[in-house]
């Protein structure tokens, strides 16, 4: 298990922002962080800092010379999402993306469009790829799959038979827990737990995430096979949990697993 990093943007500037405060309507979303440095201030720091497997998301249009600026300060370091399709995903891992993340562009009417995914697979081959699931409860209890900058509930349920038919097909999956995200009020500990009963690949848990204690509980409950990103929580995004510390946790799993 370890801590993955995160660049999230939004009109071009680092932010972090309440998940469920996105929208197509013009209306400002909540944002608890707003960055006076560059994205690539971000990748350098988690470069230097020698954390891999993190992620840059696009939230919305406007964010691609900032998305860029990211890649190529730390090649092949961090992950790109956020509007990812066929006909973009080559330039990002050209840029120095590790992966690329897809969600909106594979499902049509609500529904995993499998033939859409396929054409994704053409360009980024399984070994690039990585599935966002990120989702919000329903009513019935249930987790679905949220889409277009997550306002948009699909009929996908994350469960046993989702995460198994996916798994094929991707190298890693990330699940933000939008109904959490942003609001530093605690993890969804039963969407951690499941993640980690039904994932047999690399999976990224975030959302919630509200002190450094998470990064225990989330190794606990995802059985070491979950691992965590930490966002508005942290203090180089204006939060609480010190970056330098989250580095210092993540030292002595290293260590520990050798």
């Amino acid at each position: 298990m370890r801590f993955r990093p995160c660049i999230d943007l939004h009109n071009g500037v680092v932010k972090q922002i309440v998940g469920g405060t996105l929208n197509d309507t013009g209306d400002a979303p909540k944002e608890n962080f707003a960055a006076d440095k560059p994205s690539s201030f971000y990748a350098e720091t988690y470069k230097t800092d020698k954390l891999t497997g993190g992620h840059v998301i696009a939230l919305g249009p406007g964010n691609e010379e900032a998305a860029l600026s990211a890649l190529q300060a730390y090649p092949g370091g961090l992950q790109m999402g956020g509007g990812i399709n066929p006909s973009n995903a080559k330039k990002f891992l050209d840029a120095g993306a590790s992966h690329v993340i897809v969600t909106s562009y594979v499902f049509k009417d609500g529904k995993l469009d499998w033939g859409k995914l396929d054409e994704v697979l053409a360009v980024t081959g399984k070994d690039r790829l990585v599935l966002d699931l990120s989702c919000r409860k329903k009513e019935d209890g249930k987790y679905y799959v949220v889409t277009d900058r997550w306002q948009k509930f699909t009929e996908l349920v994350v469960d046993q038979a989702t995460v198994s038919s996916l798994e094929s097909k991707c190298s890693e999956f990330l699940v933000h827990a939008v109904d959490v995200e942003g609001k530093m009020s605690g993890i969804e500990k039963d969407m951690v737990a499941m993640l980690g009963e039904y994932c047999s690949i690399p999976c990224t848990y975030a959302g919630g995430a509200t002190t450094l204690d998470d990064l225990k509980l989330v190794k606990e409950l995802g059985k070491g096979k979950v691992d965590l990103t930490i966002g508005s929580a942290l203090d180089i995004f204006g939060g609480k949990i010190k970056y330098t510390d989250v580095v210092a946790w993540q030292r002595e799993e290293e260590a520990a697993a050798r």
